[in-house]
């Protein structure tokens, strides 16, 4: 063999295997559900895990989520391995029926079968539910799931991960958890007309569910280029980095449900592919500007409701979580997660608390909200924003 077939070879052996002896506190199965984020859209707020019936809204349409315990008849209990992996690779359940790519198959396509057999496998030990999901609602012709063969050949690569031989192994290890597992591209690739990925802007940000997934190439003034390694592996294992502001939103979910049990290897894995994407100079510019002035209404209403516990500085009072100065919401002269967190509040699990912000629609007018809202980004993002009460109202109705 050649000294460059040794070098596949051995990536190749390091990405590609189970994932070991890393995780020895957790089953190789249960490490990879964690990693491809299975219960963030399979629990239902409220809802018995994996056991579905979680509402996606989408551009056509509401989706709810199927159960994925093993019960035999409202969940997945009746697959056999070349089904599951057929569900997993090519968006096909049982009896040939199209799935929604609501469900992110198109990343899935790269897992290997032995990965996708590892997560049935531990979904198969968990305790049956017998839960069936609401009806979807869809328009027409998204309703005829056959249209969706049109979708995958358009859309759905179908092939298995491939490691680059040219690259490290913990560049492939990253690239795999990243693209594969993780499927991180779902929320932070734009979509095309088809709602297919648009990979010409892979990671550059895109609005998902009312919440914008920030773009995170190597750009250094719209992405993370300016991150440095350590801030970037504890945002993604802890949720939160000094002066980068804390995860909310799906992003906070991801980190609850999925990243905080990553290995510290994997996530350093991850760290270097997310590195190595091309830069692309769209979205929120991240670097701290100076403060702007702010109208007395939005000052005063954030001494009143907010300074408490993020503090007039914005350095955060009880923790880290906190902290205002560097947060990505408040440099979105938008102010699109904002408007959610102060709409809807958000939370996020940590490996060792549990840390939230309520939402605010309740004690404040919109007009209130909104001044407090342009007073953020005024004072932590630099930002001249111009947000409405009617951008709050049209929130608050999500």
């Amino acid at each position: 063999m050649s000294a460059r077939g040794v070098k596949y070879l051995a990536v190749a052996l390091a990405c590609a295997g189970a994932m070991p002896a890393r995780a020895a506190n957790m089953s190789n199965g249960e490490y990879l559900t964690r990693a491809a984020d299975c219960a963030a859209c399979h629990t239902a707020p409220g809802g018995a895990a994996f056991a579905g019936g979680r509402a996606l809204k989408l551009p056509f349409g509401t989706i709810y989520t199927p159960n994925i315990t093993p019960d035999m008849q409202t969940g997945v209990g009746a697959y056999t391995d070349d089904e599951w992996v057929a569900a997993l690779q090519k968006g096909i359940g049982r009896g040939g029926r199209h799935l929604y790519p609501a469900m992110p198959y198109n990343s899935y396509t790269l897992m290997s079968r032995e990965d996708a057999l590892a997560i049935k496998g531990y979904l198969f030990s968990l305790k049956p539910v017998r839960a069936a999901p609401p009806a979807n609602s869809l328009s027409f012709p998204v309703n005829q799931r056959w249209t969706l063969w049109f979708w995958n050949q358009a859309n759905n690569p179908g092939h298995r991960f491939q490691p680059h031989a040219d690259k490290s192994a913990a560049w492939n290890r990253g690239a795999y958890l990243t693209e594969a597992l993780g499927h991180c591209g779902q929320c932070h690739t734009p979509r095309n007309f088809m709602q297919g990925l648009q990979t010409s802007a892979a990671y550059a940000g895109a609005k998902q569910a009312g919440w914008l997934a920030y773009n995170i190439t190597s750009d250094k003034e719209h992405g993370i280029g300016g991150w440095s390694d350590a801030d970037l592996a504890h945002y993604l294992s802890t949720g939160t980095a000094p002066g980068h502001g804390a995860a909310s939103g799906p992003m906070a979910e991801v980190v609850s449900n999925s990243l905080r049990y990553m290995t510290p290897e994997d996530i350093t894995a991850m760290v270097t592919y997310l590195r190595d994407i091309p830069p692309q100079s769209t979205g929120p510019v991240v670097a701290q500007a100076a403060a702007r002035p702010a109208d007395p209404m939005g000052a005063r209403v954030f001494n009143t409701a907010c300074a408490g516990c993020h503090l007039p500085s914005g350095q955060g009072r009880q923790s880290a979580w906190a902290g205002l100065t560097g947060d990505h919401s408040a440099a979105d002269p938008a102010g699109t997660n904002m408007l959610q967190v102060l709409a809807h509040g958000s939370n996020l699990q940590a490996s060792d608390r549990f840390v939230f912000m309520h939402a605010f629609t309740a004690a404040y007018t919109d007009t209130e909200l909104a001044a407090a809202a342009n007073f953020v980004a005024a004072r932590f993002g630099g930002q001249a924003s111009n947000i409405t009460a009617g951008d709050i109202a049209k929130v608050r109705q999500e």
